[in-house]
């Protein structure tokens, strides 16, 4: 595996080091040491699976609070998805910040989330298929979410949304949102 830092602290893109032949290709999807050597937390206790039928479907923002905070691997395996992470780490020099990437069953890489990280993704394609693998079991009274066209965190999505549930449409604006210390517009 090859892992790219990103510019959020602790997030990642991981790209497949492939061995190929006339048969095709193998490559190692994940190494717990190689996440250890990355300085990325390896553990993995669920993985789920998504399917989107459209193009256009938003799914997220998504975070789980402490202690059910998760880390988060996710990687299209089929059709093509624009994946985007905020750093929620009041701490941290890019708090509020997102970084988004192209996900894609032609170029098989992986989006790794790094805890108190929100999480979303656009299909790009119809029939878009991802796999996560998720360091904590999904907790239903830990999760929260953000307002996907939050001007707080003015996302810029590459196409418009079409497809999104009532539960993601509708999350809290962050200036309306007592879990966040002081929001301004812009944060990017």
């Amino acid at each position: 595996m090859d892992i790219h830092p990103t510019p959020l602290a602790g997030s990642a893109l991981i790209d497949l080091k492939r061995l190929t032949d006339d048969r095709g290709f193998f490559a190692r999807a994940f190494c717990e040491q190689e996440f250890v050597d990355a300085g990325l937390d390896p553990t993995i206790s669920q993985c789920n699976l998504s399917y989107n039928h459209e193009a256009g479907t938003l799914r997220g923002f998504h975070y789980q609070l402490e202690p059910n905070a998760e880390v988060k691997v996710i990687r299209c395996v089929r059709g093509a998805i624009y994946d985007v992470i905020v750093d929620l780490r009041p701490d941290s020099d890019t708090y509020l910040q997102w970084f988004g990437a192209e996900l894609s069953q032609d170029n098989y890489r992986a989006m790794y989330v790094p805890r108190n990280f929100a999480h979303a993704y656009l299909t790009l394609t119809p029939d878009a298929t991802t796999i996560y693998q998720v360091s904590t079991p999904y907790t239903p009274g830990a999760e929260r979410g953000l307002r996907w066209n939050d001007p707080a965190l003015d996302v810029d999505w590459p196409v418009e949304i079409a497809h999104i549930s009532d539960k993601d449409a509708n999350w809290p604006l962050l200036a309306d949102n007592a879990d966040f210390p002081a929001v301004t517009s812009g944060a990017r």
